[in-house]
């Protein structure tokens, strides 16, 4: 008899009786009486490492933020350990910021060897729409102990200045 999904199971769709069963036969436990469940799900790696599942290619990883405003300012924040300064690629537009850059391992245990790996290793990058406009020829950016900080001055849409008309018309 066939051993019935869990799906099936958890929808009801199946007899309970029958699933009743299928447990009960000695078929069902000759099987793997005590089947190691890690088999059942996909190597830990496939999931929290840079690769995605299936895949040999390294994927890009997406920097996490904090984005919020001063009275002058839009400001972002992005933790950055391990990754030199110099290696970032900050571009700003005056409405959009797009920073890129690579954190590499220095591996010193074999895959087998860790208990956990939850730290994102290779490239990453994170492109904002930015609230509000901003001047691109004044932003700031600064790292300190692995935080990055980037200060984005807001356009004043209030400021307002006099313009003088010249005239090129000659006296006669």
């Amino acid at each position: 008899m066939k051993k019935p999904t869990f799906l099936e199971r958890l929808t009801g769709s199946v007899n309970v009786d029958t699933y009743d069963e299928v447990l009960d036969s000695d078929e069902y436990h000759a099987e793997a009486p005590h089947q190691d469940m890690a088999e059942d799900f996909p190597e830990e790696s496939e999931w929290h490492g840079n690769h995605a599942p299936n895949d040999s290619e390294p994927q890009e990883g997406e920097l996490p933020v904090d984005m919020y405003q001063t009275g002058e300012d839009v400001v972002i924040r992005a933790l950055i350990a391990g990754v030199s300064p110099n290696d970032l690629d900050i571009s700003i537009t005056r409405d959009m910021v797009t920073i890129k850059g690579a954190r590499e391992e220095d591996q010193e245990a074999a895959d087998d060897d860790y208990y956990h790996r939850e730290l994102f290793w290779g490239s990453f990058s994170r492109t904002l729409l930015l609230p509000e406009e901003v001047i691109i020829d004044e932003a700031d950016a600064q790292e300190k102990h692995g935080l990055l900080e980037i200060r984005l001055p807001k356009v004043d849409k209030n400021r307002s200045t006099k313009l003088s008309v010249k005239s090129h018309a000659q006296n006669k």
